[in-house]
């Protein structure tokens, strides 16, 4: 499998890197702290997430500003901004209506996308996230003064090899992990963020605070935390998952803030994820072809047509005149209206609505 880097701008003029991956309908990973697209794609760390999210979805990932192919040297760094990257990225991709995975910090960017966007967003998973950091009013003072603590380990030992500020990371982050994948994402650290860039970054996700929009969501929401997580405690996801309306918690045994592909919560995390978004995709299949294609915009059934009759993706653009692009943009939201991934069981269900006759011969 492989991925496809592109770039976009956000509004306030930010280079955003985003990839795709995979077929089918689109799931959007919201960015977490330390990502780098091309690094994560075969790291220890990281690999069997995007393998596995890709099976049966067209998987969305980006680098958040400040982290790794994105730009390093930004101003703002918010909620706020990183829902315009969020809406940058989708907007470049033409989604319009997709599930959303936000895992830690990504999670409150998801919630305010889903709560600013109610009409693009289908469902939420939110895996070892929270609603506030240490710096709000919510916080406690013993949280505070951790979140110092660590800022100033942050300030003077980021990126470097000594053994005791790698070991600290590697506690909070992968406390099972091996000392293949700690030494990675020890080297990770220095080749995705600078060190000031990296303070400001921890400390704007202690000063996040989306309570009360997490009450405003109306979508269904999938909450999964880690019981023995060190990075987001445990009861940070319950309450996360209380505020949410009807929203459905996991609790999933295990240490390691990211969930590496030997744990034993790994395949119980795929199942809960996979199961939730099969019922979306259910929901949509089992409606009336003839339905499915009638949300279809007049642009999306020309293309769905030429698609039926063999057309490629190029052969389909010289024929309406438009970009590749274009085309790949409006196959992903035909996919994703027709709750189908690939262009087969597009063309599948386009001949049992009947469309169109003139199409199809």
């Amino acid at each position: 499998m492989k991925q496809q880097i592109r770039f976009c701008r956000s509004q306030d003029g930010t280079r955003i890197a985003y990839a795709t991956s995979g077929s089918g309908p689109p799931l959007v990973y919201v960015a977490n702290w330390l990502t780098h697209l091309k690094l994560d794609w075969n790291s220890p760390l990281w690999s069997h997430w995007f393998r596995e999210l890709s099976r049966g979805h067209t998987l969305i990932r980006f680098d958040a500003r400040g982290n790794g192919l994105s730009d390093r040297v930004v101003q703002n760094l918010s909620v706020d901004h990183w829902v315009q990257d969020l809406a940058a990225v989708a907007g470049d991709l033409g989604l319009e209506r997709f599930p959303i995975l936000g895992f830690c910090q990504g999670g409150a960017t998801a919630i305010a996308y889903a709560v600013k966007h109610p009409e693009q967003v289908s469902r939420l998973i939110l895996h070892n996230s929270y609603v506030h950091g240490a710096y709000t009013e919510h916080g406690s003072d013993a949280a505070k003064r951790e979140a110092e603590a660590i800022a100033g380990l942050i300030e003077v030992g980021w990126g470097q090899e000594a053994t005791a500020f790698r070991q600290l990371f590697a506690n909070l982050m992968i406390p099972e992990g091996s000392m293949q994948q700690v030494g990675w994402f020890a080297r990770l650290q220095r080749q995705t963020v600078s060190t000031r860039v990296a303070l400001r970054l921890w400390r704007a996700f202690h000063q996040i605070d989306v309570r009360c929009l997490a009450s405003q969501v109306g979508v269904p929401a999938l909450v999964l935390h880690l019981q023995g997580n060190k990075m987001v405690a445990f009861e940070w996801g319950r309450q996360l998952a209380s505020l949410i309306p009807g929203a459905r918690f996991v609790p999933l045994a295990g240490q390691n803030h990211i969930l590496l592909e030997g744990d034993p919560a790994w395949p119980r995390f795929l199942d809960e994820v996979r199961d939730f978004l099969g019922t979306e995709l259910l929901e949509r299949a089992t409606s009336a072809p003839a339905e499915a294609v009638a949300t279809l915009t007049p642009r999306q059934q020309e293309v769905l047509a030429l698609i039926a009759r063999g057309l490629n993706n190029d052969q389909i653009a010289e024929r309406l005149v438009i970009a590749p692009k274009t085309v790949r943009n409006h196959i992903t939201r035909i996919y994703g209206r027709l709750g189908v991934d690939s262009r087969a069981r597009a063309v599948v269900l386009a001949r049992e609505a009947r469309f169109p006759e003139n199409g199809l011969s």
